[in-house]
């Protein structure tokens, strides 16, 4: 029987574990990061910088690889593959997170920050980052906040113009209990409906409307079903990148290093783009017929007054206070 020599059986061995992403010719970290974003979406543009910064610090010794679209399912079941470690990365609303860190309820409150810079200025403090990494015990490590925006109720056949236009309609919102109370309470019928089933939710007139900032509202094409839009930005619900706790720990302090540094460039890089795609998106929105509403906030605000008097949770009672309490912008 002829023997096979030795360097052909490892020169197989190595073709066989390469298929399986093992015995490469030079050790690369790859990171699969999935969303349920489209791929012109700021945050998507923003996570594909970061995957180009990541492997110019490593010297390609790290590499990002993206699933964009919900191929991979959606935010709910995407955390669920971080917490057992299947799945490296994900970018969720800071709303679903609430079922893990109670103290994200805090988004889902109407008008907690006076405007954007108050909102920022928050996220950006010592608190703001306590809450990010709060996350880390359930297996959900946050790494940063992205901008979302502010949200504001889209409609089929009726302009929202006061509280009183929402009475009768049914409103989808995210899966997060904060957001059913805050819109019911404004008068509208808090509809949870997953982001994937709205536009034919819109169309078939399960939902009469929806609430969410204006590059979602535009990109999601909601505005061919939805011909009012309502600026009353009551909420403003960031974006959250997360990693898998599990995953995280096995990266080296080096490799640790060289992901943060592109996470936190691919932030102002993800502001300026969704300032340009908000500005575009309500440009793109009215030329297509789209009334656009800029309403009184003062009475969406004094109805919001009575969530607020049924917050019982310490941690956000307290979070609240220090929102109040920082300095105003000058």
């Amino acid at each position: 029987m002829r023997r096979i020599p030795k360097t052909a059986l490892l020169s197989g061995l190595c073709i066989g574990l390469l298929l399986l992403g093992g015995c490469q010719p030079q050790q690369q970290t790859v990171l699969k990061l999935a969303h349920a974003l489209d791929r012109s979406h700021s945050v998507h543009q923003a996570i594909l910088y970061m995957g180009q910064r990541l492997n110019e610090l490593s010297g390609g010794k790290m590499r990002l690889d993206v699933y964009p679209n919900g191929q991979l399912g959606s935010e709910r079941e995407l955390m669920e593959l971080l917490q057992i470690g299947s799945l490296a990365m994900t970018k969720v609303s800071a709303s679903p997170m609430e079922s893990f860190v109670p103290e994200m309820k805090l988004f889902s409150l109407p008008y907690v920050f006076r405007n954007h810079s108050h909102f920022w200025n928050f996220l950006d403090s010592e608190a703001g980052q306590q809450l990010l990494s709060a996350g880390e015990q359930y297996r959900l490590r946050g790494l940063a906040y992205y901008d979302a925006g502010s949200r504001s109720f889209y409609t089929n056949d009726k302009p929202v113009r006061t509280p009183a236009d929402l009475q009768g309609l049914k409103i989808r919102v995210q899966k997060s209990q904060t957001s059913v109370q805050m819109v019911n309470t404004l008068g509208g019928a808090a509809t949870p409906i997953s982001w994937g089933e709205l536009y034919t939710a819109l169309q078939q007139g399960v939902v009469d409307g929806a609430e969410n900032n204006p590059p979602s509202f535009h990109q999601s094409r909601h505005y061919e079903v939805s011909k009012y839009y309502s600026l009353d930005e009551h909420t403003s619900v960031p974006d959250i990148l997360l990693i898998s706790t599990a995953i995280w720990q096995r990266l080296s302090a080096q490799e640790q290093g060289w992901l943060q540094i592109a996470v936190d460039e691919s932030v102002g890089f993800q502001k300026q783009l969704w300032k340009e795609q908000t500005e575009a998106a309500l440009k793109a929105v009215k030329l297509a017929g789209v009334e656009i509403i800029y309403p009184d906030k003062a009475p969406f605000q004094a109805l919001s007054q009575k969530i607020y008097r049924q917050i019982k949770h310490p941690g956000v009672r307290a979070l609240i206070a220090d929102i109040q309490a920082m300095p105003r912008e000058e």
